[in-house]
C-alpha cells in the first residue's frame, strides 16, 4: 500500500521518541550523595585585648595564630593539625554560644581569660601546615559543636570535665575519660613528678575566697573525693570541704600544676602538694597529641582518641 513520505517521518519520529523515554526509564539520573553542609570560609571579629582595637579576620588566619600560641611550633606537623581542629571547633562553639559577643560585641578576644592564647608572630611553616591540612574542619557531637577541651597533660590519664573542670552545666557523653596516652613517658620532667609548698595563710585565704568560709586554723587536710581518674574533686582543709578544681586555681595553676595528686599534707606551716600532670586533663592532652603523631598517627585519629560518638566535619573548603 503507497505510504506518503510525510507518514514516514512522522512514524520514525514517534519511534524516536518512544526509544527516548524508554531509555529515560531505565537508567535514571543518580541522587547526590548526601554531603555535609557547606559555608564560606567565615571572616570573624576580634578583639585585641593588648591595644583594645577590634578588626576582621579571615577564620584559618585566626587559627594560625591560635595554634601558634597554645603548642610549641616546633612540634610535628600533625600534633599542631590536631590542635588546630580543637582550635577552630573551640572558636566555632563559642561564636554560637556568644560569649565574647556580651562582653566586648567581638566573636573572639586575644584574652586567655577570655577565649584563647592569639601569638601570630609565632607562627610559622609547621604551623600554617597544621591549618591548612585541617581546613574547615571541628568536632560535631549529634551536629553541635562539643567542648574543644585540651590540657598540656594529663598526667598519662584523661579526666571527666567533671572532675578536672567542675563542669557539670550539660552532659558531655563524648569524652572518652579514663584514655590512657602514655603522655608521661615523653613529657617535661616537672610534670612526671612536682610539689607544691605553699604557705597556711595563702591557703586559709584561697579556700576563704573559694567557699566563702573561714576553715579555721589549718592543721589537718585530707583527700575527700577523687574521681574516675583518680583526681582529687573534694578535699577537705581545716573544717571547710572545697572541690579541687577550684582550689588549683586559687593557690595558682602554674603551681598546683594537676589535682592528679599523689600526696597532700601539712609541713612546717605549709600546705605541701604532690602530684603529676600540668592542667585539668580534660580532652586532648597536648604531650599525648605529640606522642601519637610521633607514632604515626593522624590528626583525626589523635582526636578520636580523646573523644567518642563523635563526627570530624569539613565546614568549608
Amino acid at each position: 500500500m503507497f505510504r506518503h513520505p510525510l507518514s514516514k517521518i512522522v512514524l520514525l519520529l514517534m519511534v524516536l521518541s518512544l526509544l527516548t523515554v524508554g531509555c529515560g526509564r531505565q537508567a535514571p539520573a543518580p541522587k547526590p550523595a548526601p554531603q555535609a553542609p557547606q559555608i564560606e570560609e567565615p571572616t570573624i571579629s576580634l578583639y585585641l585585648s593588648q591595644t583594645g582595637q577590634k578588626k576582621n579576620i579571615k577564620m584559618e588566619e585566626y587559627i594560625q595564630g591560635v595554634v601558634a600560641a597554645e603548642m610549641d611550633t616546633k612540634w610535628p606537623v600533625n600534633a599542631l593539625a590536631a590542635q588546630a581542629i580543637l582550635a577552630r571547633t573551640y572558636t566555632m562553639e563559642n561564636i554560637q554560644a556568644g560569649r565574647v559577643k556580651k562582653l566586648r560585641g567581638t566573636d573572639a578576644s586575644t584574652s586567655v581569660e577570655e577565649f584563647q592564647a592569639y601569638e601570630p608572630t609565632k607562627i610559622n611553616d609547621n604551623v600554617r601546615q597544621a591549618v591548612e591540612m585541617t581546613r574547615g574542619e571541628v568536632v560535631l557531637h549529634n551536629n553541635n559543636y562539643i567542648h574543644a577541651w585540651f590540657s598540656a597533660c594529663d598526667g598519662g590519664v584523661s579526666a571527666t570535665a567533671e572532675e578536672g573542670l567542675a563542669y557539670t552545666k550539660e552532659p558531655t557523653p563524648y569524652l572518652k575519660a579514663g584514655t590512657q596516652d602514655g603522655c608521661l613517658s615523653i613529657t617535661a620532667p616537672q610534670n612526671k613528678a612536682w610539689e607544691a609548698r605553699i604557705p597556711l595563710a595563702q591557703v586559709r585565704a584561697a579556700v576563704q575566697k573559694v567557699t566563702g568560709k573561714d576553715p579555721g586554723s589549718i592543721t589537718s587536710v585530707s583527700i575527700e573525693k577523687k574521681g574516675p581518674s583518680g583526681r582529687a574533686e573534694q578535699i577537705r582543709i581545716g573544717n571547710q570541704t572545697v572541690g579541687g578544681p577550684s582550689l588549683r586555681l586559687a593557690l595558682g595553676s602554674e603551681k598546683v600544676r594537676s589535682m592528679l595528686l599523689s600526696g597532700i599534707r601539712v609541713e612546717g606551716g605549709q600546705l605541701v602538694i604532690t602530684g603529676k600532670g600540668f592542667g585539668h586533663g580534660v580532652g586532648m592532652c597536648q604531650w599525648g597529641a605529640r606522642l601519637l603523631a610521633e607514632q604515626g598517627k593522624s590528626p583525626e585519629e589523635i582526636i578520636q582518641l580523646y573523644h567518642q560518638d563523635i563526627e570530624i566535619q569539613k565546614r568549608w573548603k
